[in-house]
């Protein structure tokens, strides 16, 4: 029995005390056919189509100091956490993008490679962003704390987004499919619909999200180099 709502997010699938939870972040990997990799499929053609379309959306964010496959761990970033959602959306497999330990797994390390390629190969240029073009002048030393702690809350918010979001849309169907068992059967066909429109809702969310994501930390090493 469900100690709270939120207990359904709980790492609970073991064998032999070891947790299988976490192996649906590569569950995918698995049900992707050896064809896809092999013959070109329409699958495959706009797998290629998207990634080409994120390829020339990092480069153009990156700005005019892109380097030759800057934008491929971006890509697999995006893959990533793309096909964690949408896995998450299939009954019975656990959702590891709806935990902060994964969210801030992907969103820590590459805000802290950032920082620390920023401060070591343009320190001035770090430093000028810590004040704000036309900033007074008794401003500045306090225009220099906001904008520290919004720099060190960057991995923080990311990674809270992602969670959030995914929980969220999860909370909602799990809330109509428990009222679904004691209602006439008249309102249980509009719950059955409302949680397909809610599962539609999810699934796009799970692209935006994914997108979201990559978009900005496009955006943040953007302003280190």
């Amino acid at each position: 029995m469900m100690t709270n709502l939120f207990t359904i997010f709980d790492p609970s699938t073991n064998i032999l005390s070891l947790s299988l939870n976490w192996l649906s972040t590569l569950l995918g990997l698995f049900i992707i056919p050896i064809s896809f990799w092999l013959i070109p499929t329409r699958l495959f053609f706009f797998w290629n189509l998207v990634s080409n379309f994120l390829h020339k959306e990092f480069k153009m964010l990156i700005g005019p100091n892109y380097s030759n496959g800057s934008t491929f761990i971006l890509i697999s970033l995006f893959s990533l956490i793309l096909m964690n959602n949408f896995m998450g959306l299939y009954p019975y497999i656990f959702t590891s993008t709806s935990h902060l330990s994964m969210t801030l797994t992907l969103a820590l390390p590459l805000w802290f490679t950032f920082m620390i390629f920023g401060w070591i190969n343009n320190t001035q240029h770090m430093f000028i962003h810590l004040v704000p073009q036309g900033t007074p002048s008794m401003l500045m030393s306090f225009m220099v704390i906001i904008e520290t702690i919004s720099n060190l809350i960057r991995p923080g918010t990311l990674a809270v987004r992602l969670m959030a979001n995914m929980i969220a849309g999860h909370l909602l169907i799990t809330l109509l499919s428990s009222m679904n068992l004691n209602v006439p059967s008249s309102i249980s066909m509009v719950l059955i619909l409302t949680m397909i429109l809610l599962l539609t809702l999810e699934a796009a969310v799970s692209v935006i999200q994914a997108y979201v994501f990559t978009i900005l930390s496009t955006l943040y090493s953007s302003e280190v180099i």
